[in-house]
């Protein structure tokens, strides 16, 4: 069976939605020969509270490691979480925790970077954005090295006073719907790319396939072979960033 139908857009989210973000590192340019950091953790808040040691949660960072910040520049980044799923709704902070391999080489000449407030606490960021359900996010971290760096004086120390610009961007979006009758296990797929999405029904019949780069998709409804109902097609549905598109409910039979 084969359905052209309807569709329209909505954002609303359930209480147990997720949104997945992914978080990147770059930088500007700066007048050093090298500045290297090394990051081994990347954490987020998500309430705003007065307690500012708890509440934190990892996102299993998958690229840890010591960074020439100064090569991260001209477009080129380093992604440090990939897609990791968090609840929908407020994210108030990002917080990178940096080891103590930190260094500045000026002029052929290596330096240690004091870096006290980072490996200790974290260098936390405001980000305070509301992720949508079923929606993907990345956070880029822009670490403004010239204005991070300060020389101490007499005393010879430099410090890492670290100036990070944090900017998100929507990069994926999503489609859901509602197919009947309930009580019958029915899948629903895509195709993106070379690539099958798919996901099952709910008790209610509800479906959300997420991750969906913008375009037009067609999507195949298969209940369960012992149903005796047939598949359907539902052609042309379009997706946007940021935006969850919910199709008519479909009626298989």
């Amino acid at each position: 069976m084969l359905i052209a139908i309807g569709c329209d857009k909505d954002d609303n989210s359930s209480n147990n939605a997720t949104s997945s973000i992914s978080i990147k590192l770059m930088d500007d340019p700066a007048d050093f020969d090298n500045v290297f950091v090394e990051v081994v953790d990347v954490m987020v808040k998500r309430i705003e509270d007065n307690d500012d040691e708890n509440g934190w949660e990892s996102l299993n960072p998958i690229n840890t490691g010591v960074y020439d910040l100064l090569e991260l520049t001209g477009g080129l980044n380093v992604l440090l979480v990939d897609d990791f799923q968090i609840p929908s709704g407020e994210l108030n902070q990002i917080r990178l925790i940096l080891g103590d391999d930190n260094t500045v080489v000026i002029d052929g000449e290596t330096f240690s970077l004091n870096t006290p407030s980072a490996q200790q606490s974290g260098l936390k960021i405001k980000v305070n954005e509301t992720l949508e359900a079923n929606i993907g996010y990345t956070f880029l971290l822009d670490f403004m090295v010239d204005e991070s760096i300060v020389i101490a004086g007499n005393s010879g120390n430099i410090n890492l006073k670290p100036v990070i610009r944090a900017s998100i961007e929507a990069n994926t979006g999503a489609i859901s719907g509602q197919v009947l009758p309930t009580g019958i296990q029915v899948e629903v797929t895509t195709e993106v790319g070379t690539e099958i999405v798919s996901t099952y029904t709910d008790e209610d019949g509800n479906f959300v396939l997420v991750g969906l780069d913008a375009g037009v998709y067609d999507l195949t409804i298969t209940p369960e072979e012992a149903s005796g109902l047939s598949p359907v097609i539902i052609e042309g549905v379009e997706v946007t960033v940021g935006n969850t598109t919910t199709i008519e409910t479909v009626t298989i039979e």
